[in-house]
C-alpha cells in the first residue's frame, strides 16, 4: 500500500518556502512577507514584530474570535547553513524522490509551516469557538533569539492562550520536555611578545586552556549530578566548541577566543554555573596574568539562553495532543525549542509535536517523508474540527 500523500496545497507552499534562503545569517523578511501576503488573500492581517535593526521579523496572526483564549501554532522561519555540506542538488529547490521531499528546511521546520498555511482556508471557513494563532519567528537556529521579542509583546496582550503547539520535527510524537541551553563567548587578552621572550608576555591561549580544563571538570561533575531517566542523555552537559587564537608560531598570542555551551535539565541553576565560571576566571586565572600585564583581561559575552520545557505527562494538554496525533506515547528530547519561552514566560501549556525526524534536520540532503506531512495535515484537521462549533 502506498504511503499517504499530503495535499497539493502543502506541496506547493513547501516548494515556495524552501526556495527562500532564510539561513539565520540572512534577513527573513522575504519569507515573512510571503506569509503575510498569503494570509492577506484570506482576509487575515498579520502583525510583525521587527528586530531592532529592522532586518528580521516575527509574525503573529489570529483567526477566529480574537478576544478569547486560543491555540498557538508556533514555528521558526530560519534554517541552518548549507556551507560545506555535500548536497546532491540545489538545497533551495524542493525535490521529490522515493516518497521523500528534499530541501533545506523541508524537515526543520518549513514542513510544519507549510501544513499550517495550507490549513488556513479551512480555518477561516470554520465556525471557530476559539481562535487559532499563527506565530512564526526568526533566529531560532542560533539560540532561540528572535522569539524573545514576540514573547515580550505577548506579555502585554489582554488574552492569554490555552495551548501552544510547537511544530518542531518529532515524527508527530508528543514531546513533553527538553533541556534548556546557554552559551558564552570568552575573549581573553594578554600581552604579545617574541616567543624567545615568553616569560615577559602573557599567553592568551594558555589562559584559555586553563579555563577550558576547568570547564571540563564541571562537565565531569554534571555527569554525577541530577538525572532525568526520560532523556537519552540523562544529565546536564557542558562542552567547549569553537576556539581561535594566535597569529604565528614565534609570537606569544595576545588574544584567544572560544565558546562553550551547556544544556541543562529543568530546575538546574544555569546562572549559578555561569557565576562559578566567571569567578574562577576572575580570581584564579586573571590575577597572575595581570601581575605581568595589568592590561590583561577576560570577558564573557552571552550568545544565547533559552529555558527548559517541562509539562506534566498527566496534564490535560498532553492528553489532548495525544488524541489529535493518535498517539499513546510521549518523549523528552535533548535539543532545544522555543516552547520553553511560551511555557515559562507566558504560562501557556506547551507541547512540541510536528512532522519529520530530528535525525534529518541540519543534514546534507535534508528530507521529510511525505507521509509525515500527511499525518500533520490530519492532526490539524482534527484540531480544527475540535475547536469548531457544532453545526
Amino acid at each position: 500500500m502506498d504511503a499517504k500523500r499530503p495535499s497539493a496545497a502543502i506541496l506547493s507552499i513547501l516548494k515556495d518556502l524552501v526556495a527562500f534562503d532564510s539561513t539565520s545569517r540572512n534577513s527573513n523578511l522575504p519569507i515573512i512577507n510571503y506569509v503575510q501576503d498569503y494570509l492577506k488573500r484570506y482576509g487575515i492581517e498579520a502583525y510583525l514584530i521587527t528586530s531592532s535593526d529592522g532586518t528580521k521579523a516575527n509574525l503573529w496572526a489570529s483567526i477566529g474570535p480574537h478576544h478569547l483564549p486560543g491555540v498557538i501554532l508556533s514555528g521558526h522561519t530560519d534554517v541552518v547553513p548549507v556551507d560545506g555540506q555535500n548536497w546532491s542538488h540545489d538545497p533551495f529547490l524542493l525535490i521529490e524522490r522515493d516518497e521523500k521531499l528534499f530541501g533545506r528546511g523541508a524537515c526543520d521546520m518549513k514542513g510544519f509551516l507549510a501544513v499550517v498555511l495550507a490549513a488556513v482556508p479551512k480555518i477561516v471557513s470554520s465556525n471557530l469557538r476559539m481562535p487559532v494563532r499563527i506565530a512564526f519567528s526568526h533566529d531560532e537556529e542560533v539560540g532561540c533569539i528572535g522569539v524573545k521579542s514576540l514573547i515580550d509583546w505577548l506579555k502585554n496582550q489582554p488574552v492569554r492562550d490555552e495551548l501552544c503547539i510547537v511544530g518542531e520535527p518529532t515524527d508527530m510524537q508528543p514531546v513533553i520536555g527538553h533541556k534548556g541551553g546557554r552559551a558564552y563567548r570568552v575573549i581573553i587578552e594578554g600581552r604579545e611578545a617574541h616567543s624567545s621572550l615568553a616569560p615577559h608576555a602573557v599567553n592568551a591561549i594558555d589562559a584559555a586552556a586553563e579555563l577550558i580544563i576547568f570547564l571540563k571538570q564541571i562537565s565531569n561533575e554534571l555527569k554525577l549530578g541530577s538525572h532525568d531517566e526520560a532523556y537519552d542523555i540523562k544529565h546536564s552537559t557542558l562542552s567547549t566548541g569553537l576556539i581561535q587564537g594566535g597569529s604565528a608560531i614565534n609570537i606569544v598570542p595576545k588574544k584567544c577566543e572560544f565558546v562553550f555551551e551547556y544544556r541543562h535539565l529543568l530546575g538546574f541553576d544555569a546562572q549559578a554555573l555561569a557565576e562559578r565560571v566567571f569567578q574562577y576566571a576572575k580570581e584564579v586565572i586573571l590575577p597572575p596574568m595581570q601581575e605581568i600585564a595589568p592590561e590583561a583581561s577576560i570577558r564573557f559575552e552571552e550568545i544565547y539562553s533559552y529555558p527548559a520545557l517541562a509539562i506534566d505527562v498527566n496534564h490535560q494538554a498532553v492528553g489532548y495532543i495525544k488524541n489529535l496525533a493518535k498517539r499513546n506515547d510521549e518523549s523528552k528530547v535533548a535539543y532545544g525549542t522555543e516552547g520553553g519561552f511560551f511555557m515559562n514566560e507566558l504560562d501557556i501549556p506547551t507541547v512540541v509535536c510536528g512532522p519529520g525526524s530530528i535525525k534529518q534536520a541540519h543534514t546534507p540532503d535534508e528530507y521529510i517523508f511525505m507521509e509525515q506531512l500527511a499525518l500533520c495535515e490530519d492532526f490539524l484537521e482534527r484540531l480544527i474540527r475540535n475547536i469548531s462549533k457544532a453545526e
